[in-house]
């Protein structure tokens, strides 16, 4: 067991400090001491990082700290720890470890004993959650579904019964995919699309899966999807479309459609007669 009092030890410290994901005005004074006070800044792109430190005139040196070095930058942001230097990591936008970088580094410092500390500051996540119109509480963040088709199609089967509202973050260019995905996955939900959160372009475009789809042409920016969570009601029309997929995935593997059905009966802990009853009645 560790514990961590923040402010009651000469510890170094790895700070975790949000950054604006738009309206540089949403800095908050404490991040920028913070930037001002440690001993080395670890950027997630340091071209990006030094327009906003030059914004508020933070002077701090900056090293890198990304994807593609996380595990060596890591162990040399931990020495400069056990040097008794103060660190701060920070994202390209929004919070550090947040479907950015940053995990690595702070579970090394843990285990050496040092201080994680959280700056807080902006999350495009909660801000397109609290404006979505959907339930706060509970709620899943998923982050960027995989790139590979059949990888999202598992993910979001994954996250299909869940009664809690669903957070997505997407890039532009698979957003049409990814609503089709959730459409044929989730059913015709209601959602939300949140777009360049807190710049002058923000846009909020909510309604159901089917009607964002006939609207939507092309879209830019950063985004964020918050998907309405399953409905009990949804449950039989789910489990009709599930049974109805497995069974011809097994007729189209050989197997004759009696067979298909008491397999999927087994599968699903059904009667051979509900399977039968649910299948023909979809056919």
């Amino acid at each position: 067991m560790k514990i961590q009092k923040s402010f009651m030890n000469e510890l170094p410290t790895l700070y975790l400090v949000a950054t604006p994901i738009g309206n540089l005005d949403e800095f908050t004074p404490r991040a920028i001491e913070i930037l001002n006070e440690v001993d080395v800044i670890a950027a997630e792109d340091t071209r990006t990082s030094l327009k906003l430190l030059q914004h508020f005139k933070i002077t701090t040196h900056v090293i890198s700290h990304h994807n593609f070095n996380e595990r060596q930058s890591s162990k040399g942001i931990v020495n400069l720890l056990k040097q008794g230097k103060h660190v701060a990591i920070i994202s390209d936008a929004g919070y550090p470890l947040i479907s950015d970088p940053g995990l690595n580094v702070v579970s090394l410092a843990i285990q050496e004993g040092f201080n994680v500390v959280p700056i807080s500051g902006s999350n495009a996540a909660l801000n397109a959650l609290v404006a979505s119109g959907l339930p706060c509480q509970p709620y899943l963040f998923w982050g960027f579904l995989s790139s590979s088709m059949n990888e999202a199609i598992k993910e979001l089967k994954q996250v299909q019964m869940y009664p809690c509202t669903l957070l997505f973050y997407e890039a532009p260019h698979r957003l049409v995919r990814t609503l089709k995905l959730i459409q044929e996955v989730l059913g015709d939900r209601y959602l939300c699309v949140a777009r360049e959160l807190t710049k002058k372009h923000e846009e909020f475009i909510r309604g159901t899966v089917s009607e964002l789809l006939s609207h939507l042409q092309e879209v830019k920016g950063e985004l964020v999807l918050v998907v309405e969570g399953h409905r009990k009601e949804d449950e039989k029309d789910i489990l009709l479309k599930d049974v109805h997929i497995k069974v011809e995935e097994y007729i189209a593997l050989g197997m004759s459609p009696s067979i298909a059905i008491k397999t999927v009966a087994k599968d699903f802990g059904l009667s051979k007669n509900e399977v039968y009853q649910r299948y023909f009645n979809r056919s």
